[in-house]
């Protein structure tokens, strides 16, 4: 340390352009006391000469402070405990090696810089076990510092008193290193430049605990390169990272493995194996987070007569309440009110709105219309909650909020009935609106629907071409799906069959087949409260629609036929047309299928609607092939294909083009059917319609093989195969399946001798 001191008065003696004897007769101070102190024989500097020494050399008062501390670390004291202040290390610890593998890997890392590592939970404020993981490690690592470990919690988050003075955790640290209280510097920014002293070239490790910010963490971290700080801190310490260099590491919730390890370590694997069912739904309902894994485990350990089942249930029916207690370190609503209670009132607002928002994620799109405040403002906002670590933001930049934060969120900020409903509304119409737009692109010739005018600081957001609009549904499915049951849940009627309407097309696309259905219900439901008869046959139909595909014919029948005799007493010859059009489908190897697309291509051509006409054309053709009828499938296929080719139709020219593909292949004709089926691929796959696709592979696979191509035939139909698996198309997948083990089995034979 006195090399420290005794270097300091050289550096400024000589900036100053003094000598030692100039030195001493400016200052008054001896030539050999100077001589001493700049070679570190003088060991017990007093502070009224250095106080000269400054004053000679011209320094500043910071300067000044910092050479006080320096030759208070001059100082020969005697022999003092190395510091071991890490609490006891934490039991049970399960899981998380990547994250002590990062920490590890920090460690290794800081040989030339302090280690400076940042933990802060995503998925959540307190309670995701960040001091937890801090402790395990540092007790793994303790050999690595034999200079002493120093910790403090800092109290950021307190439930009884403000955070921590910074200067209060120095005091402490230079207590714990021995520092005679004669010896401390008045001056807090003294005190911190004579801790960086006295740890300079030690290897010790400073663990801060529950820090509120980085400006409290500050004034704790070494100047040097060999000590290790570990900060923890519900808020992500941006300056830190930015300004200190340091590492940061993200503590997520734990894994269902995880989860199911903890339990099983506090209450015993023959309880937990009694009761497998009761443990998954505590590990669902807990979500991860190792508190309020902890407290169920401890009530269950406390109440060994109960069985895990009853915990569970009553998890289920009220979370926050079974996971509170009068102790706020063991009670999950306490802890997260910590966070809560750190925001502004707009910051909490729109805590509390983000709760309301349906699905399990939100894009800045659809937040800035849910809290109406625009984008700018938003992105704002959500930034701070996701700092507090309330919410976590994924790699595609989209927001999600654990359940339990979530069931906080929603007591935690008192918003009216009045606001509650506006912002809902607001989202709903986002996500209305926009996937109206989306739908449109994916379809053009749709039939419109007409929707009312979206909200006041409701923006939808702008979707630009097919692949845009397949990518935002994509995203934001869960979330569509959601937004209907909310609209059904509010009486929001209109809205719930008008979202059934513009995911359609989309879900026909990617073969959610049960999704498809269930919209359809609910929306069926809601036409129901509403004098719209137009709405009541359209969502009949397709939920009729919905059921040939799941293959419940029955239940399509009766959709069907209930859509058909709407569409009768409202004399609507379009509608009427729809409904023999879906209807024909029902049966598709049947000659009542063929007089049902017959039916809707008369009351078509009379009607000018061109897509319609050629929706039934082909219908006409493909029952007609299906049945046998060659001659009068090929007729009816190609007036339909030129009139889809005139209108621009992409998927209905794909449909027809694999209409004639298959009428091909039956009459003998493979290579055409092998040029046909490619051109609907292309078209299908240009369109990022997976579900035509798959059956198109299919068929083209038996082109291939007619014609001896078994290499192409199983490529196809492999690819076919995981397009079914993919889809949950189970039987179609089986079926290609027999199909490849019978290509096999015939290849076999062939090479056999």
């Amino acid at each position: 340390m006195e090399d420290h001191f005794g270097a300091a008065i050289r550096r400024y003696r000589l900036r100053a352009g003094l000598t030692q004897e100039a030195l001493a007769e400016r200052s008054g101070v001896s030539v050999s006391t100077i001589r001493g102190m700049e070679s570190g024989r003088r060991r017990n500097p007093q502070l009224a000469s250095v106080r000269r020494l400054a004053a000679a050399c011209d320094l500043r008062p910071i300067e000044l402070e910092e050479l006080l501390a320096a030759a208070a670390g001059a100082v020969e004291h005697p022999a003092i405990p190395v510091p071991r202040q890490l609490p006891a290390p934490p039991v049970p610890f399960v899981g998380r090696h990547h994250e002590l593998e990062r920490l590890d890997a920090a460690l290794r890392a800081g040989s030339a810089a302090a280690a400076t590592v940042v933990l802060s939970a995503i998925a959540g404020a307190g309670g995701v076990g960040k001091s937890w993981l801090v402790l395990h490690w540092a007790h793994r690592n303790a050999d690595r510092f034999p200079d002493g470990q120093l910790f403090v919690d800092l109290r950021g988050f307190s439930p009884d008193g403000d955070p921590m003075d910074p200067a209060v955790a120095v005091r402490g640290f230079l207590d714990a290193l021995g520092v005679e209280p004669n010896r401390i510097p008045l001056a807090p920014h003294a005190q911190a430049a004579l801790l960086r002293s006295l740890v300079a070239d030690k290897r010790m490790l400073l663990v801060l605990d529950n820090a509120a910010d980085s400006a409290q963490v500050a004034p704790l971290l070494p100047g040097g390169g060999t000590c290790t700080v570990v900060v923890t801190s519900r808020n992500r310490l941006s300056a830190l990272i930015t300004g200190h260099g340091a590492h940061h590491l993200c503590v997520d919730t734990m894994s269902d493995t995880e989860a199911r390890t903890l339990l099983a370590a506090r209450l015993g694997s023959a309880r937990i194996e009694a009761e497998p069912a009761a443990v998954d739904e505590l590990v669902h309902l807990c979500g991860g987070f190792p508190l309020a894994l902890s407290i169920v485990a401890g009530r269950a350990h406390t109440q060994p007569q109960l069985k895990l089942a009853d915990f569970a249930d009553e998890l289920r029916e009220g979370a926050l309440d079974v996971l509170d207690d009068a102790d706020p370190a063991a009670s999950l609503p306490a802890v997260l009110s910590l966070s809560h209670h750190a925001l502004s009132d707009e910051e909490a607002e729109v805590f509390a709105l983000l709760a309301l928002a349906p699905g399990p994620d939100i894009g800045l799109a659809a937040a800035s219309s849910l809290t109406g405040r625009g984008r700018s403002r938003t992105r704002s906002v959500l930034r701070t909650l996701e700092q507090a670590s309330l919410i976590g933001q994924d790699a595609a930049g989209r927001y999600r909020m654990h359940d339990l934060i979530r069931r906080y969120a929603t007591t935690a900020h008192d918003l009216s009935e009045g606001t509650r409903t506006a912002a809902l509304r607001r989202v709903l119409d986002f996500y209305t609106h926009t996937a109206y737009a989306a739908a449109c692109l994916l379809d053009s010739h749709r039939a419109p629907i007409e929707l009312a005018a979206p909200v006041a600081t409701c923006s939808p957001q702008a979707v630009g071409d097919i692949p845009a609009a397949m990518d935002w549904f994509d995203a934001e499915h869960g979330n569509l799906l959601a937004a209907q049951r909310a609209a059904a849940a509010h009486a929001f009627h209109v809205t719930a069959w008008q979202l059934a309407w513009t995911l359609n097309d989309f879900h026909y696309r990617r073969g959610h087949r049960h999704d498809q259905l269930a919209v359809w219900q609910i929306a069926v439901a809601c036409a129901g409260h509403l004098p719209d008869a137009g709405a009541q046959i359209l969502t009949h139909r397709l939920l009729g629609r919905a059921y040939v595909v799941l293959g419940h014919h029955q239940e399509a029948i009766k959709a069907l036929n209930q859509a058909l005799a709407l569409s009768e007493q409202q004399e609507d010859r379009a509608l009427q047309a729809q409904a023999h059009y879906t209807l024909a489908s029902i049966h598709p190897d049947g000659r009542q299928a063929l007089e049902h697309a017959r039916r809707a291509l008369d009351l078509y051509r009379g009607l000018d609607q061109p897509i319609g006409e050629a929706n039934a054309l082909n219908a006409v053709g493909w029952y007609a092939a299906r049945l046998g009828e060659l001659d009068t499938a090929r007729e009816h296929c190609r007036s339909a294909l030129t009139l889809y080719q005139h209108h621009h139709d992409v998927n209905g020219e794909a449909q027809t083009l694999d209409s004639l593909g298959y009428i091909d292949h039956h009459s003998g004709r493979h290579h055409d059917a092998l040029q046909r089926y490619r051109q609907a691929i292309s078209l299908y796959r240009d369109l990022d319609n997976t579900y035509e696709t798959a059956d198109t592979l299919e068929r083209l696979g038996h082109s291939h093989a007619a014609l001896g191509h078994h290499d192409q035939a199983c490529s196809a139909w492999r690819e076919a195969r995981d397009l079914y698996r993919q889809q949950d198309r189970d039987q179609e997948a089986e079926q290609v399946e027999r199909e490849l083990d019978c290509l096999s089995d015939e290849d076999n034979r062939s090479s056999s001798p």
